[in-house]
């Protein structure tokens, strides 16, 4: 089974609307970014899906979460690494940090966790390295910080000015890495990045 169609069935198992505020759930098919408070969105599911195909997440990954707003992007992550693997989603905002844990609960995924992110420090170094992060959220400049939290082979995917950009660490020794954009695309800013 391929990346395609490995997201396209954890998103069958954990459909979007289960993961938005009450009030948008009746727009959940709408294949655009909607509101979940703050200034937040839940993100377009399309790009949600462009974007876990480029991470390739495989069973047994350790996967961080930037941006995990209404759990759902972290939902699809476990969903992906399966029972063996392990998801730390990572939010600012507290009321989403309870919100995307309530969401998250519901699910059943143990082996996913989301916390509140520490002001002033992107991802989460303490406990790196991970084999993929995901970045829901647009930097302006390519993220080091999280660049330095892979694994050797890892894989960060996150928004650059607009660019969807994709990171292979090939060497953490020497900084090695191999970088492509994948299109133009529209997030709410990320915070320190």
């Amino acid at each position: 089974m391929g990346p395609a169609d490995r997201v396209a069935a954890a998103m069958a198992a954990q459909p979007r609307v289960l993961f938005l505020p009450r009030a948008a759930r009746p727009e959940a098919a709408h294949d655009g970014p909607l509101a979940i408070g703050h200034g937040q969105t839940n993100s377009q599911p399309r790009t949600v899906a462009a974007m876990l195909e480029l991470l390739d997440v495989r069973p047994g990954h350790r996967v961080l979460d930037v941006g995990s707003g209404s759990g759902w992007t972290t939902a699809l992550l476990a969903e992906l690494v399966g029972p063996t693997g392990e998801v730390l989603g990572l939010e600012l905002v507290d009321d989403l940090v309870d919100f995307g844990r309530r969401n998250l609960a519901r699910t059943g995924l143990s082996h996913a966790v989301i916390r509140a992110a520490s002001p002033g420090v992107l991802g989460a170094p303490d406990d790196a390295p991970f084999d993929r992060v995901l970045v829901s959220a647009m930097a302006r400049h390519l993220p080091e910080a999280l660049v330095a939290q892979l694994a050797p082979g890892g894989v960060l995917v996150v928004p650059v000015d607009g660019l969807m950009t994709r990171v292979v660490l090939d060497d953490p020794a020497t900084g090695g890495r191999h970088t492509t954009t994948h299109g133009r695309y529209r997030f709410v800013p990320l915070i320190g990045g």
